[in-house]
């Protein structure tokens, strides 16, 4: 058991399209894993293992006769983030007003993921309705990172990021609106993806046609994240922006890189946030280093300059049309943090929307125009190194202080903004031992010119070997 929570997702999906194992052993893994790491992380507080073993009995019983010709995970554990209905799995959100809710359903994400052979074993904790880059909530307390559990794991998809680099799941689901799938890939040394809007396809949402938050997968490495990305991807009749299968699969890309001719760097996104000076020059030596697959990397950035204010703008008003009728029902059970999102939504006007909106596509238009010089744009994918899990955000870098309590993960958001796909990269450590991430920002849709990229990249880091950690404690 020991042995199989150390192989790879892809190596695992082999060994049970060879019939060495079943899915059954992977769930006694997966279990025994749980058990012996998580009373130190809390990164899957609730476990649904008996409905994972009635699954993994009825993908044995089909045999291949359900498999597709891509993304089949074949009966591999999977840890989904508590923001996703898992139907008959409890599923809080991280908010006490959900601390007993049972779904009847599934959201889409999920039952695709199921039918192409994934095995849901529990849920991965998350700050609050996913607010915050830091995973703690009043239902289930603190997600702890591997690497030092003193430090915070990130959010809001910690839960998920720990799962994976502690070995209790190969794979892991996450979300991301401001930074949520990079922020704790980059602290847990694992690998996230924010996937274009509507590459994953979405339900049981209030807002459908919202193109700020996306789905994506986690794992440890770049081979496992393709194969994972082929697994829930596609279009469905629920989700309005959903987009069809692309007519190559992702692991194609991964398995066939095509290296990058021109890649930019920026160590701030041309001076729009600052960064932590030892994160900042681990992430612009890793950039430097892609010269060694061909690459000419120069120092260049699109215009971001409204970027900040379009997402805050943007935000607020997801926020209220997200959340805003529930948070004024069950004003006195969430944190205050929560209640002044929602007031910062009240406040905006008509005319101030529709200036973001209009913004908002200049952005895009210029962002899609750098990629015609450029294949990739690199940056440090979080401003700090994993921080005191007690501390709740970053108010400080280097003598500036932030707005607001989301406002250190800029670096994130700012793309999120452009629409543009995204991926947190293990590239190095800090000298006290913490994970650093690099974010590799592609074209329009270019999911797969990120993941052939960073699988060659991810071969010269060899950080990934280090994988699953058990939990360190300082």
């Amino acid at each position: 058991m020991t042995d199989l929570i150390r192989l790879t997702a892809r190596d695992v999906v082999a060994l049970l399209d060879s019939g060495e194992i079943t899915p059954l052993d992977l769930v006694d893994a997966a279990e025994a894993r749980i058990g012996a790491t998580d009373s130190e992380l809390n990164a899957l507080p609730t476990l649904c293992l008996d409905r994972a073993r009635n699954h993994a009995q009825r993908i044995m019983k089909e045999g291949t006769s359900k498999r597709n010709d891509r993304g089949w995970l074949g009966g591999i554990p999977l840890a989904v983030k508590d923001l996703n209905d898992v139907a008959g799995v409890r599923t809080t959100y991280g908010s006490p007003i959900f601390a007993d809710h049972i779904p009847d359903g599934s959201d889409v994400m999920i039952e695709t993921l199921e039918a192409n052979g994934g095995i849901v074993v529990g849920k991965a904790n998350t700050p609050e309705f996913g607010h915050g880059a830091n995973t703690f909530n009043e239902v289930f307390g603190k997600t702890r990172n591997p690497w030092n559990t003193a430090m915070t794991c990130g959010g809001s998809s910690g839960g998920s990021a720990v799962a994976v680099a502690s070995g209790q799941a190969w794979l892991a689901t996450g979300s991301d609106l401001g930074c949520s799938l990079r922020t704790p890939a980059a602290f847990c040394s694992v690998v996230g993806l924010r996937p274009s809007p509507g590459r994953v396809a979405r339900s049981r949402t209030r807002l459908p046609f919202d193109n700020l938050w996306v789905q994506g997968p986690m794992a440890r490495t770049v081979g496992d994240v393709a194969l994972m990305l082929d697994a829930m991807t596609g279009e469905h009749p629920l989700d309005p922006i959903s987009m069809p299968l692309p007519s190559r699969p992702f692991v194609d890309a991964v398995d066939n890189p095509v290296a990058p001719k021109r890649v930019a760097y920026s160590r701030d996104l041309g001076g729009l946030t600052p960064v932590d000076t030892e994160v900042a020059n681990i992430c612009e030596k890793a950039a430097l280093r892609f010269a060694e697959i061909g690459a000419d990397v120069v120092e260049a950035c699109p215009d971001l300059a409204d970027a900040r204010k379009i997402f805050q703008l943007l935000r607020a008003n997801q926020f209220v049309g997200d959340l805003g009728e529930l948070l004024k029902a069950n004003r006195n059970k969430v944190r205050k943090e929560v209640i002044w999102n929602l007031e910062q939504g009240e406040k905006l006007s008509v005319a101030e929307l529709a200036a973001a909106e209009r913004a908002r596509g200049q952005l895009y238009e210029r962002a899609a125009r750098f990629f015609e010089d450029y294949d990739l744009l690199i940056t440090p994918a979080t401003v700090v190194a994993p921080f005191d899990v007690d501390i709740k955000a970053i108010d400080e870098v280097d003598g500036h202080k932030f707005e607001n309590y989301y406002d250190w993960y800029t670096i994130s958001y700012a793309i999120t903004a452009t629409s543009l796909p995204a991926l947190s990269l293990p590239c190095g450590f800090t000298d006290e031992g913490l994970p650093v991430g690099l974010q590799i920002i592609g074209p329009p849709h270019g999911e797969s010119v990120i993941l052939g990229s960073a699988v060659l990249m991810e071969q010269i880091y060899q950080v990934s070997d280090r994988l699953p950690i058990d939990p360190v404690t300082v």
